[in-house]
């Protein structure tokens, strides 16, 4: 009996050090923008981006961009993805953050149409130097 009570919890305490060593692993990174993506994102335009820091409930503070995406070109899009990149008062990124700003369940982006968003962040490090961060088109898939 002590032999099967040893050896389930030997196997347990090796399956518990496998899953939390893959659970570390980095997931991958996003797909970068295809050619087709790459060509198109002349035809979107960000407008009335603003940055707004408050305080949540839970005293945590809370950055937040607003602003607008329009599609001025021919094709309707599923989704359009930024990645927001904040840096510190040395030039040296501190976060950098993939996000939609335009979903297929929030109907995707037609052309000519200007759809609002609204991006908040509540893990900016302290190092961040309180200036807007560099906003970048990562991501566009077409419908």
């Amino acid at each position: 009996m002590a032999i099967v009570i040893s050896l389930v919890l030997a196997l347990g305490i090796a399956g518990f050090f496998f899953l939390d060593r893959a659970s570390r692993r980095p997931p991958p990174p996003p797909p970068p923008l295809t050619d087709e993506a790459k060509g198109y994102v002349k035809n979107l335009r960000l407008a009335n981006v603003e940055m707004k820091a408050h305080e949540s409930f839970l005293k945590q503070s809370v950055v937040e961009i607003t602003g607008e995406i329009g599609n001025a070109g021919e094709r309707t899009l599923k989704t359009v993805e930024l990645t927001c990149v904040f840096y510190d008062p040395y030039g040296q990124p501190v976060l950098r953050q993939r996000v939609p700003i335009v979903s297929a369940a929030a109907g995707g982006l037609r052309p000519g149409e200007t759809k609002q968003f609204r991006l908040p962040f509540d893990t900016v490090p302290d190092a961040w130097n309180n200036v807007m961060p560099q906003l970048v088109i990562a991501g566009i898939t077409f419908q």
